[in-house]
């Protein structure tokens, strides 16, 4: 973590400053603080791998302790809930010139979020938030201050807002640990990462936050009216709160968790003048219109059955235009096949095989089949290094159909 998010973070549970304990945990280089220990007036935390995690439980306090005894590795393990049979792979992976990310979920999710997390650069939901986010960071929209990634779980999101360079940076915040050092491995090492629990106050001071962005999550949460008073008291009145893909209790949804009505979202942020949006009406329009248009705000009557929708909160009407949807161009991370996809090397060309690891999978992110086609045929070999000339003129389109994805290097 950076040394300067201690100007602007907070203990989540008596609010005084974190300061930095002077022992042997502590390692720093460079203005980061790699290990150490963290009091306030309160209680203390560790920091492990670079990420400071601030919940109190018996877990967090055990690693404080490893770190203490100078058994940094212990603390990482502890933290990342490995038993003796994942502890070992983990190891031996991490001992791998080039871990990959899909390797490394392997080994540290333990249910069926994996797939969600491995395939979440082209599912439907990521491409209309990515959209989203990148409307909103084109035309000076964000000032200063950094910008949150709240429950941004292993930092996919976190990364498109790295790619919008905010002056402030980024800041992925999770309550679970291995997803936030995937991040920091993997996905989004650019970032910062905070561990903390979003069932709690926030541990940043008021006006903190330039844009808070709570993709998916905020449905899952008990603290619905604590949290989305935290989410304001961040952004302050300059900032702006972005709930993409919020789960309507009048609707239908995979997984729906503890669900709202529209109006019931609206009313938790009435402050910040919320407005709503039509999750079908933006998808449609970034895939055939090739727009986010944010003119078109609905009432929560006319959002009716829809099963989930968008929610855009902040006193700056400048933010509520159509923006235009850019075609990828630069190359952030290396070029690779969709993971969706099954590769046939066949003499000088790829059969793509479009793939799901699931029926759940398909059913739930099946719209994804309006962009990625069933077959394609590419030219070359596939199963190695991608260069876009390659490609020929099919490489634009199979970017822009997320047929090949810019990702993170060693991810799959």
């Amino acid at each position: 973590m950076r040394e300067t998010l201690l100007d602007i973070l907070r203990c989540p549970f008596c609010g005084s400053r974190l300061t930095l304990v002077d022992n042997q945990a502590l390692v720093c280089a460079h203005g980061r603080i790699e290990s150490g220990v963290l009091g306030c007036d309160c209680c203390a935390f560790p920091v492990v791998a670079g990420i400071p995690v601030l919940i109190a439980d018996d877990t967090t306090r055990e690693a404080m302790h490893q770190l203490e005894a100078d058994q940094r590795e212990q603390a990482l393990f502890t933290l990342l809930g490995l038993d003796d049979a994942r502890r070992v792979s983990f190891q031996s992976l991490m001992q791998h010139p080039r871990p990959t990310y899909r390797d490394a979920l392997a080994i540290l999710s333990v249910d069926a979020e994996a797939d969600c997390f491995l395939y979440r650069f082209s599912d439907p939901t990521f491409v209309m938030i990515e959209a989203l986010l990148m409307g909103l960071g084109q035309s000076g929209n964000l000032d200063p201050r950094p910008v949150l990634d709240l429950c941004g779980g292993s930092g996919h999101l976190t990364r498109v807002l790295v790619g919008l360079e905010p002056a402030g940076g980024v800041i992925d915040a999770d309550v679970y640990f291995w997803k936030l050092w995937m991040a920091r491995r993997f996905t989004s090492p650019l970032s910062d990462a905070i561990c903390c629990d979003a069932n709690n106050p926030l541990p940043f001071v008021r006006d903190a936050c330039s844009l808070v962005v709570l993709a998916d999550a905020f449905p899952y949460i008990w603290h619905k009216r604590l949290l989305a008073e935290e989410m304001m008291r961040a952004v302050g009145s300059r900032g702006v709160i972005v709930l993409p893909h919020l789960h309507s209790s009048l609707g239908e949804n995979f997984s729906a968790g503890m669900t709202l009505t529209p109006a019931g979202y609206a009313s938790l942020f009435e402050p910040h003048a919320p407005r709503l949006f039509s999750d079908e009406h933006l998808f449609d329009g970034v895939l055939n219109q090739r727009t986010v248009d944010l003119t078109r705000s609905a009432s929560p009557a006319e959002i009716g059955t829809e099963p989930s929708f968008t929610l855009v909160a902040g006193r700056r009407d400048d933010l509520f235009q159509k923006y235009v949807v850019r075609d990828p161009r630069e190359i952030q991370g290396e070029l690779k096949v969709n993971p969706l996809y099954r590769i046939d090397p066949q003499g000088d060309t790829s059969v793509l095989t479009l793939t799901f690891p699931t029926p759940e999978y398909e059913e739930e992110f099946g719209a994804c089949k309006q962009y990625l086609p069933s077959t394609v045929t590419v030219p070359g070999d596939l199963t190695g290094p991608i260069v876009p000339g390659a490609l020929g003129p099919q490489y634009d389109e199979l970017r822009r159909r997320r047929v090949i994805i810019d990702a993170p290097p060693d991810y799959c």
